[in-house]
């Protein structure tokens, strides 16, 4: 009983500075001219509502790493890398889109907390390739997958698939990054990411004139790529394009993690 007395008076004692407090503030409030005292609760209202949208966004900001690319050129064997660290299926065409959320193999020793990514392989068979839309609106990345080792038979297709990416209308408003990933490098005979580079801004180049001449007939889309009356380049894209080299077999993707990090932080 002695002890709830105790605690009876402490209570009585905390309302009553409450109620102090209250009064000392209303009194103060009253001081205030009307017109410092709206522009003091707009200015708290405002910036209350920017904290809240701005934790909103970093809450809602995506994870999504979509790997896309033609058939074979080893998109299902980064999958695999990323994942596990192996190659898994090898040289098996898959014909089903691949998907998991997970923290990169490499960074599967690493303490401490670390965003795991939700990586989506998209088959690139041309019938499968509208699956590509299910993806690409939330996608934070997108790994454009090239064959370096059979590219310049492969070149002209790569090239329109990778046209067709670049203006999605996700893609242009949202200025999805692009990496294009050349693919199997580790091969002698494969080719540099600048020539691969080069060579699919020469495709492009000639695409975006016959692109052109059908979008009056509403055949191409609504958005296009370059500069009116100068050569395409990669760098005149509203989103960032970038080219790297990686080989899926041996366990050399570490410019695919470092583009993956740049885009989902850890």
């Amino acid at each position: 009983m002695e002890g709830m007395e105790q605690w009876k008076e402490l209570v009585e004692v905390w309302r009553n500075q409450l109620e102090q407090w209250l009064h000392q503030a209303i009194e103060y409030s009253q001081q205030i001219p009307p017109t410092q005292l709206y522009i003091a609760i707009a200015v708290l209202v405002v910036t209350t509502l920017l904290v809240l949208s701005i934790r909103l966004f970093k809450r809602t900001k995506s994870n999504t790493i979509v790997l896309t690319g033609l058939t074979g050129s080893g998109k299902t064997t980064l999958f695999f890398q990323l994942r596990d660290g192996s190659s898994y299926l090898g040289t098996v065409t898959s014909m089903e889109t691949n998907e998991g959320t997970f923290a990169l193999h490499s960074e599967s020793s690493k303490k401490g907390k670390i965003k795991p990514v939700h990586l989506v392989d998209v088959p690139g068979h041309s019938r499968l390739r509208p699956k590509l839309d299910e993806f690409i609106p939330q996608a934070a990345g997108i790994v454009f997958v090239v064959d370096a080792l059979e590219f310049l038979p492969n070149c002209r297709l790569a090239s329109e698939y990778l046209y067709d990416m670049l203006t999605n209308a996700s893609v242009v408003k949202k200025k999805i990054p692009v990496l294009i990933c050349c693919n199997k490098t580790d091969k002698v005979t494969a080719h540099t990411k600048e020539f691969i580079r080069k060579q699919i801004e020469k495709e492009i180049d000639k695409l975006r004139a016959s692109r052109s001449a059908l979008s009056d007939a509403d055949i191409a889309n609504d958005f296009t790529l370059g500069v009116p009356g100068e050569a395409f380049a990669f760098s005149q894209c509203n989103n960032k394009v970038s080219v790297a080299e990686a080989s899926g077999l041996t366990g050399e993707v570490a410019q695919v993690e470092q583009f993956i990090r740049e885009h989902v932080k850890p």
